[in-house]
């Protein structure tokens, strides 16, 4: 798999070739810089260095990587602005609303009535039976995902 794609504007951040870009961490393995159009201040995004697309592609031992500096970038956002709560957020394709396919998650710092409103419905209306038709169908894939 390619490190860097040319079209990447994460990618780009990443060889320094954006300008703009407000970097706030980087080591060996990954980096953490703010979005152009941040939901709240202080939201951070924080992505592996190489370029993955999505999670279906993430090696462990990136994952790793980049859940350590997540830890550490959360606590300095946490530190920074004085936050009531964070929303940790990763997104996969575009119904799941990923607009750059660089795999990224992103630390957003909330407090009460900020911009971002809830992220859950208030309801589902689920029965107990396809709850646990899902429930079977994802233990058994769990399950095929351990042996291999």
């Amino acid at each position: 798999m390619p490190t860097s794609h040319r079209d990447c504007p994460f990618c780009n951040i990443v060889r320094r070739d954006d300008l703009d870009a407000r970097e706030v961490y980087r080591d060996e393995h990954v980096i953490a810089f703010f979005p152009t159009e941040p939901a709240v201040l202080g939201h951070t995004m924080v992505a592996p260095r190489e370029h993955i697309p999505d999670i279906w592609s993430l090696h462990e031992d990136i994952a790793t990587h980049l859940a350590r500096a997540t830890v550490r970038v959360a606590s300095a956002v946490r530190e920074a602005t004085e936050l009531k709560g964070l929303n940790i957020i990763q997104s996969n394709g575009e119904v799941a609303t990923q607009t750059i396919f660089h795999l990224h998650v992103h630390l957003v710092p909330r407090w009460d009535g900020d911009a971002m409103g809830p992220i859950w419905p208030n309801e589902t209306d689920y029965t107990e039976q396809a709850k646990d038709l899902m429930q079977e169908r994802v233990r058994q894939a769990c399950r095929r995902i351990d042996t291999r």
